[in-house]
C-alpha cells in the first residue's frame, strides 16, 4: 500500500473517531447510567506470645454499591446532574456478631471529559451527597439501630471508550470524604457523635448517551 493511502487511511479513522467523541461529548445532549462495585474481605488475627502464635478468624465484611445518575452537557465536555448512590455494608465478627450498614446519599456532580483518540476519553468527576444512613447490629438476640446524616465529597479520574451507538464503558478511581453525625441517649444524656471517613474506591460502569430522544450514533 502506498504512502499516501496510509496516511488518508490513518487520517480517515483520526477523523472518524474524533467525530463520534465530538458527537457523544456535545453541548445539548443527556447522559443516563450507573456505576457498580462489589467487594468481600477476610481477616485472619495472630497474637504471638512467650514464643507461640495463635492464629484465630477475624471479622469479615462484604460490600455492594450501586451509583445511578443522570446529566446534561452544559457546554461540549462538561456535564452536570444529579446522582444516587446506596452502599450495602455487612461485618461479621467472629463471635457472631454482625453490623449492617446502609447508606442512602442524593446530590449533584460534574464532570469533565479530555477526548483521546479511537473512541476513547479521560475525564474528572467530582461529587456531593447528602443523605443518610441507618445501622443495625444484632448482638445475640438483640438489634441495636443508629440512624446517621451523612454529608460526603468524592474526586477523582476516571476512563471511558465509546462506541459509535453512544454507549460508554467506563473506570473511576475515586477519592471519598464523608462526615457523619449521629445522636444517642443514655439514662438521660443526650451524646452527639460525628465520624470522618477518609476512603478511595474503584468502580466500574455504563453511560447511555442521548441527544434529545434519540442515542448519539443510531
Amino acid at each position: 500500500m502506498k504512502l499516501n493511502n496510509l496516511f488518508v487511511l490513518f487520517l480517515s479513522g483520526l477523523l472518524w473517531s474524533q467525530s463520534v467523541a465530538g458527537q457523544i461529548l456535545d453541548r445539548g445532549n443527556f447522559l443516563v447510567g450507573t456505576n457498580v462495585g462489589f467487594s468481600r474481605a477476610q481477616n485472619e488475627n495472630s497474637v504471638s506470645s512467650s514464643g507461640q502464635d495463635v492464629k484465630g478468624e477475624g471479622p469479615s465484611s462484604t460490600q455492594f454499591n450501586i451509583a445511578p445518575d443522570i446529566g446534561y452537557f452544559l457546554a461540549d465536555n462538561f456535564v452536570l446532574g444529579i446522582g444516587l448512590d446506596y452502599t450495602l455494608s455487612s461485618v461479621k465478627q467472629p463471635n457472631e456478631d454482625r453490623t449492617t450498614d446502609s447508606d442512602l446519599l442524593f446530590g449533584p456532580f460534574g464532570r469533565y471529559y479530555f477526548p483521546l483518540d479511537n473512541d476513547m476519553a479521560v475525564f474528572f468527576v467530582t461529587t456531593f451527597g447528602f443523605g443518610n444512613s441507618s445501622d443495625e447490629t444484632l448482638i445475640g438476640t438483640n438489634t441495636k439501630s443508629v440512624n446517621t446524616n451523612i454529608l460526603a465529597i468524592g474526586a477523582g479520574p476516571g476512563f471511558t471508550i465509546f462506541s459509535s451507538s453512544g454507549i460508554g464503558i467506563e473506570a473511576i478511581l475515586k477519592y471519598n470524604y464523608a462526615r457523619s453525625t449521629f445522636d444517642t441517649e443514655d439514662a438521660g444524656v443526650k451524646i452527639t457523635t460525628k465520624s470522618i471517613t477518609n476512603q478511595f474506591d474503584i468502580g466500574l460502569g455504563i453511560q447511555f448517551y442521548f441527544s434529545g430522544l434519540k442515542r448519539v450514533g443510531s
